[in-house]
């Protein structure tokens, strides 16, 4: 049974609960997106495989997950990317938010996301349980896709790619 962290607005730990369990109360919980860019400026992008439990189907950041109670954010990272992308990186703190919004399968996401940088050239190797595709996109393409059609893409990943603090850490293309 896996556990989320409970947080409170400023991300002080209040506990745990089963991850589902969070989800369909729409409990602030603790939470991480990776943005891993190559030497061309270009954002590495996942497909969500059709098994997960909410959003699935949908292209968002490169992997995203939720750090288990005593791990380290940057060390979560590590594991989500091997697990989902089979990536060896070390992506580094950008900045966090708070969101809420309501998923598919009447769950509720309400997180306080971590957004980490980071930079791989590679093609990743992919776990088909978690990812159906991947692909490398400059980011002023995917800010287009994601106006043009906004219901391809994660709730999360459409906020992260508009935010004003995300500018400061996309890597100019050469």
């Amino acid at each position: 049974m896996e556990k989320v962290i409970l947080v409170d607005e400023h991300d002080n730990e209040l506990g745990t609960l089963e991850k589902m369990e969070a989800h369909r109360k729409g409990v602030l919980h603790r939470a991480f997106s990776v943005m891993l860019f190559n030497s061309k400026g270009e954002l590495l992008i996942q497909k969500r495989s059709g098994n997960k439990y909410h959003s699935a189907g949908l292209w968002t950041n490169t992997c995203c997950s939720h750090p288990r109670p005593g791990e380290q954010m940057e060390k979560a990272a590590q594991r989500r990317l091997k697990e989902e992308m089979g990536i060896d990186a070390q992506p580094g703190f950008a900045y966090s938010f708070i969101y809420k919004a309501t998923l598919d399968n009447g769950l509720i996401e309400h997180e306080l996301d971590h957004v980490l940088i980071g930079q791989y050239d590679d093609e990743p190797q992919i776990n088909r349980q978690e990812v159906s595709d991947w692909r490398y996109v400059p980011i002023v393409q995917v800010k287009r896709e994601v106006q043009e059609n906004p219901g391809k893409f994660t709730h999360w990943f459409k906020l992260i790619i508009n935010h004003p603090e995300i500018n400061a850490f996309i890597p100019v293309q050469n």
